[in-house]
């Protein structure tokens, strides 16, 4: 199997994972506040939809997706929060359908790019290859806060690779999305792999600035699903220092993160 078809089956199990917690609640659960401000369980669920259709467009449509960009530079600031309100107000069950039909198109739509294909998106055009780490790296961050509002367990897997490496590859955009110069220092990153003895390495062994810990505490990290102080992560270096607190893999405007556990101060989404 190819790249691509490798990491659209880690897409889809990430999916079928968050879809087991959300597949037999009441209608009314999905009306639930998750730590995302402003966002319920259905917000979470329908913003996933929302960017798989859009993923989908780009992969099939590119003439489409590019009339959809002009359509959100219109309103940069909302237009994915209005995606996800709009989807919100769905029914809870159509809502679930909707969003099994569409993580099953757009698997067959990446899988079928050309390589050598760059696909247009809302950030700097990507290969399909990283289309799907992208979709790994926002089904896993947003279904960790269903998992949170919930009580429940999203179990880690190896599937955290593809969002530690996206966090690693978006060290630079953090500091651009920030208004700062991305530094020339070397990073290394050593991350302990949540169901193996296995160390996942990015970066070169002498590096004076690195990040070490548990995967799982990296990719809440770089998705900002918790404040840096939260996590079991050793950060040393000034440079190091610096990106942990602006670490994003996210596409948009930076994020705002998320507060202190115990702290009542409110959270962003992204």
């Amino acid at each position: 199997m190819s790249v691509v078809h490798d990491l659209v089956a880690d897409m889809t199990a990430e999916a079928a994972s968050l879809d087991d917690l959300v597949a037999g609640l009441d209608s009314a659960d999905w009306a639930t506040p998750t730590p995302a401000e402003g966002w319920t369980i259905a917000h979470q669920v329908g913003h996933l939809w929302w960017t798989d259709r859009m993923a989908t467009l780009s992969a099939t449509d590119p003439r489409g997706f590019d009339d959809m960009l002009g359509v959100a530079a219109n309103d940069p600031a909302n237009f994915v929060d209005d995606g996800a309100a709009e989807a919100a107000q769905i029914p809870p069950a159509d809502l679930l359908a909707r969003w099994r039909e569409g993580r099953a198109t757009v698997a067959e739509a990446l899988v079928s790019v050309p390589e050598g294909t760059r696909l247009a998106w809302f950030g700097p055009p990507m290969s399909a290859a990283s289309m799907a780490t992208a979709r790994i790296m926002e089904t896993w961050a947003h279904g960790l806060d269903v998992a949170d509002t919930l009580g429940a367990e999203l179990p880690p897997t190896s599937r955290l690779r593809n969002v530690a490496h996206i966090g690693v590859r978006t060290r630079d955009f953090a500091y651009i999305l920030h208004g700062r110069t991305p530094p020339t220092t070397p990073l290394r990153v050593e991350l302990t792999a949540p169901d193996s003895d296995d160390i996942w390495e990015w970066g070169p062994a002498d590096a004076d600035n690195r990040v070490t810990g548990p995967a799982e505490d990296f990719c809440r990290l770089v998705t900002q699903r918790r404040a840096p102080d939260d996590l079991d992560l050793v950060v040393t270096g000034p440079d190091a220092i610096e990106w942990s607190q602006i670490a994003q893999c996210f596409a948009g405007a930076p994020g705002t993160g998320r507060a202190p556990r115990g702290s009542t101060s409110t959270a962003g989404h992204r």
